[in-house]
């Protein structure tokens, strides 16, 4: 006999259908039925711990805990019989025996459970006369504030940690009034996602520190955002006073970012709210830039415009950064084209290009976000998900928990919070023929492959078969090679069945769509005549140059060659949000608005478009950036510019189709790579270069809170093999000096086994090393 599909239980008098195995507390959830909890959290374990959800089950000996009971059909539940409620009650005073009952100086006050449910469970005066028990803060870092004194030993942190977060750094130890929650070894909280427990804590125990004695929550506006600093496109709620962003929280969306946030998406406000902020127009004179209006410097940034776009447009060229709006990617592509130039891209970071005329519509994941818990596997190519997408990780790592295997195929193993099934390490350039051993194994008959051409990911492969998906990250996207990487990739998906994904940063994927790219316009038109890209304009004699978004010393592949260009253009217009990410050269400034400030438009990793609202009114005399362009069309006397608001340029730009990234052309060669390692002389290192998580983009570059993270350290170093250092006689030392052809630094230095031998790992987001952009491969030498 099949086994019931629903079961009928009766809360509180009205009949109920669950689902077999679930909870009461579940079950009255779903039929709108209060019971009060402070442990209970839908996307954690039950711990049963606080016991403040105590309900009266029929033919029960004693009330029972509502989230650890499974419903069983015919069950006969009772939340507000007298017996319910003096349980619910006599908890409630247990709880608030110790608490310090300090809602007046606590953060939490005024959106407290523990407050709110003291009010409808607790009693006006305590009868507890003894001595309360107090607990010491724990300093957990520069990102969560603790009072641990209030604590009722929920556990949500700690389980948060264990079974979402994947790294272990809180715990109990101690039992009854003598149970603390404490790190390991008296740490800091340094996961990726740890403010999390802010909002999982019912109490005033973990509470923000940035944002903390700043509001309180009955003065807060909300305003809902997208999160432009990945691909993800998470969804987040902006709470601004006094004409400021004081905090950001996650807003609920089951198919992208759950209930979750990270803390890049967290914290980042900060940077938008420094004191860098540009607010006034500024023009070079003789005595330096000064500030002006709008009219005249619009009026001359569109002389200079003309000027270079004068013959053919070739003297005219502009670089855009990732993270903005789909709308101003839309409009400053249109005034360049307008002005017969295609000599426009955000893919600031990339150094190869080879593959463009065969390129997807834009970047993204062809299973979508809630699916990858599903999947039977992953393969990672040059990916660190756990840094580049956080809220991706945590998904893969849910797959892993469900028994799902994940392969990785780089340069470096990073610290992943989920378990490798099977790995490869090489350096960066024998990664094309890594790649391509693997897809000729892929390709061969089980008939024709040795047994040892199945172990490890060729294995890996096999047992996933066609459930799964090839993903690739920053060090394959940014591969010297990265047209050949992608090229292999596709064929190997189409091989294995898998689908392909691509983790392009921030809002990639509507540029993309916007047409700010050199070789095709909007909704993915091919442009007339393919202009020069990001890499090829850094090495342009330009006469009008446009840089938007961009931070030049840190924002490009090749710094060096980009501060170059700069150097010989006639005049540089500068579209941005801080005064110190102007560069030198800067002739025209113009200062926009950060995306808390001014509406737009993202592409997220699945093809789903978001729409951001602004959260203050532009600081001083900022603008947001789609205003700027639509008026500095109309200055340029350019057709189809009289845009009353944005959401007309969004519904010119239209909506994209749905992810396809399997468009590799098999008629491209892959220029005979074969699966022999590389040559080397044996004091020269391929560099493996990748973005911090905090160094992302320049708002999350100007966070106080996260400039002070492990991740956020400024301090510059990089990563060998241990086998490495000594055979180069450096065993031991502190500190190397890395030259390249372009460029040397004296950097920390830390053994990790993790990194390819024959490898060099940096973070090239800081001053000290984004100079390196234009070396793949550097020296070691002692620092004397």
């Amino acid at each position: 006999m099949d086994a019931p599909t629903t079961v009928t239980v009766v809360i509180d008098g009205r009949e109920v259908t669950a689902q077999p195995g679930s909870m009461i507390i579940e079950a009255a959830d779903a039929a709108n039925i209060y019971i009060p909890r402070f442990c209970y959290h839908p996307k954690l374990s039950i711990a049963a711990n606080c016991r403040m959800c105590l309900v009266e089950v029929e033919k029960a000996p004693k009330p029972l805990p509502a989230c650890a009971t499974p419903v069983a059909d015919g069950m006969v539940v009772q939340t507000r019989s007298a017996t319910a409620v003096e349980a619910q009650q006599g908890t409630m005073e247990f709880l608030l025996i110790n608490h310090p009952l300090d809602c007046p100086v606590c953060d939490q006050g005024g959106e407290c459970p523990l407050q709110d449910q003291a009010m409808g469970y607790g009693q006006d005066s305590s009868r507890y006369e003894e001595e309360k028990r107090a607990k010491p803060p724990l300093d957990l870092g520069p990102l969560v504030a603790t009072a641990m004194t209030r604590c009722i030993h929920c556990t949500r942190c700690v389980r948060f940690g264990r079974e979402i977060a994947g790294t272990m750094e809180l715990g109990a130890t101690g039992r009854g009034e003598d149970m603390t929650i404490e790190t390991y070894l008296d740490g800091s909280v340094d996961s990726e996602v740890s403010g999390n427990i802010i909002d999982l804590c019912p109490v005033g125990a973990l509470t923000s520190k940035p944002y903390r004695f700043t509001a309180r929550p009955w003065e807060l506006f909300s305003h809902e955002g997208i999160s432009p600093h990945d691909s993800l496109g998470t969804n987040i709620t902006l709470q601004t006073a006094h004409q400021a962003v004081k905090r950001v929280v996650p807003r609920n969306n089951e198919k992208i970012n759950e209930c979750w946030i990270s803390d890049r998406d967290r914290f980042a406000y900060e940077g938008a709210e420094c004191d860098d902020r540009l607010t006034q127009p500024m023009i070079r004179r003789k005595e330096g830039l000064v500030e002006t209006s709008w009219e005249e410097a619009l009026s001359e940034a569109a002389a200079a415009m003309r000027q270079g776009a004068e013959q053919d447009g070739s003297q005219l060229a502009a670089l855009i950064h990732p993270m903005s709006s789909m709308e101003e990617s839309f409009l400053l592509q249109k005034i360049l084209r307008g002005l017969g130039s295609d000599q426009i891209d955000h893919r600031l970071l990339e150094r190869d290009f080879s593959d463009d005329a065969v390129a997807p519509s834009y970047p993204g994941l062809e299973v979508a976000l809630p699916d990858v818990e599903s999947l039977k596997g992953v393969l990672l190519l040059g990916c660190n998900p756990r840094k580049e997408a956080p809220l991706l990780a945590l998904r893969i790592r849910k797959m892993v928990e469900r028994g799902g295997v994940v392969g990785l195929l780089g340069s470096y193993v990073p610290d992943l919070n989920f378990s490798l099934s099977a790995f490869r390490c090489v350096t960066p350039a024998d990664l094309p023929g890594a790649l391509h051993g693997l897809a000729k194994n892929a390709g061969a008959s089980d008939s024709g492959a040795q047994a040892a051409e199945r172990d490890g990911l060729s294995g890996l492969l096999s047992e996933v078969g066609d459930d799964g998906m090839i993903l690739l990250g920053q060090s394959a996207l940014n591969h010297p090679e990265a047209g050949t990487i992608r090229t292999l990739a596709a064929r190997l998906a189409q091989q294995t069945g898998m689908r392909l994904g691509a983790l392009a940063p921030a809002n990639s994927a509507g540029a993309w769509w916007a047409g700010a790219v050199p070789h095709r316009t909007a909704q993915g038109k091919p442009a007339k005549t393919a202009g020069a890209n990001a890499s090829q304009i850094a090495d342009l004699n330009l006469n009008t140059v446009l840089l938007y978004g961009v931070e030049s010393s840190i924002d490009h592949s090749d710094p060096i060659r980009l501060q170059g260009m700069l150097d010989r253009a006639q005049t540089v217009i500068s579209f941005s949000t801080f005064r110190s990410a102007v560069p030198d050269q800067a002739d025209i400034v113009l200062p926009i608005a950060p995306y808390t400030e001014c509406s737009g438009s993202y592409l997220n990793c699945n093809g789903t478009v978001q729409v951001s609202s602004p959260a203050l009114t532009p600081r001083g005399n900022s603008r947001p950036g789609w205003k700027v362009l639509r008026v500095l069309g109309n200055f340029l006397s350019l057709p189809d510019f009289d845009y009353d608001d944005v959401a007309q340029v969004a519904t010119e730009l239209g909506h994209p189709p749905g992810v396809l990234m399997c468009a590799a052309n098999p008629e491209i060669p892959i220029l005979g790579h074969g699966e022999t390692a590389s040559t080397r002389p044996d004091d020269l290192f391929s560099l493996v270069a990748e973005r911090s998580i905090y160094q992302a983009d320049p708002i999350v570059r100007r966070s106080r809170a996260l400039a002070k993270t492990r991740d956020g350290s400024s301090e510059a170093f990089c990563r060998l093999h241990p086998e490495d250092l000594e055979a180069a006689g450096l065993a031991g030392a502190s500190r190397v000096l890395l030259v390249g052809e372009h460029h040397q630094a004296t950097l920390r230095v830390t053994e990790d086994s993790g990194v390819a031998r024959g490898s060099v790992f940096v973070f090239s987001g800081s001053v000290a090393t984004a100079g390196f952009g234009g070396d793949s491969a550097v020296r070691i030498r002692p620092v004397t």
